[in-house]
């Protein structure tokens, strides 16, 4: 191949590679992790979520404050996401202690989770602590309790934490749709 040949090839890779990129920023990566889901079974992260994009947030079963909002509004989500195999939506919560796998379905029930889509988790708390403090940056830990925040996390294919979405802004819904749609579209 001549010069201007491989320039244009190389041109157009870089052109077709922008066309197939988002345009959103990698914030991180999420480390594969094990904890119970809402039935009381084993969840493997790498297992569930391979090959899905997925948005978490950290909640509580006994929240009088912003957590029910948090769980309605991820409820239109599962709603607005519903026909998207693809898409897994993540909800852990930061009070193992209370929120056992009985509570958390019941929890789900309420809010009419769809199990297939929709998966509450808990485990040790060291370990949801780490996940939401050192992984995802949320909340902050103090008196040996975790601060929750009130923050959505879009999370790609490959587990890289792609977007963060404050759930009392009004405007962060529509923007985290988009958002999925345009990391679903993304090539591996």
């Amino acid at each position: 191949m001549k010069i201007p040949q491989l320039a244009a090839l190389g041109a157009a890779c870089l052109c077709l590679s922008a066309c197939l990129s988002s345009g959103l920023p990698d914030m991180g990566q999420v480390p594969a992790f094990h904890l119970t889901n809402q039935d009381g079974q084993q969840y493997a992260s790498t297992a569930a979520l391979a090959n899905k994009v997925w948005v978490a947030d950290f909640i509580f079963t006994t929240c009088h404050g912003p957590c029910p909002r948090m769980t309605a509004q991820m409820h239109k989500l599962q709603e607005q996401t519903k026909e998207f195999t693809d898409v897994e939506l993540v909800s852990f919560t930061v009070d193992p202690a209370t929120d056992t796998p009985e509570v958390l379905s019941a929890y789900a029930k309420q809010f009419k989770a769809d199990p297939e889509h929709w998966t509450f988790l808990t485990g040790p708390a060291d370990a949801l602590n780490a996940l939401s403090y050192d992984t995802f940056h949320l909340g902050s830990v103090g008196a040996g309790k975790l601060e929750h925040s009130t923050r959505f996390v879009l999370i790609d294919r490959k587990g890289r934490i792609r977007g963060y979405y404050d759930t009392s802004d009004a405007t962060a819904l529509p923007q985290l749709v988009e958002d999925i749609g345009k990391v679903r579209k993304e090539v591996l």
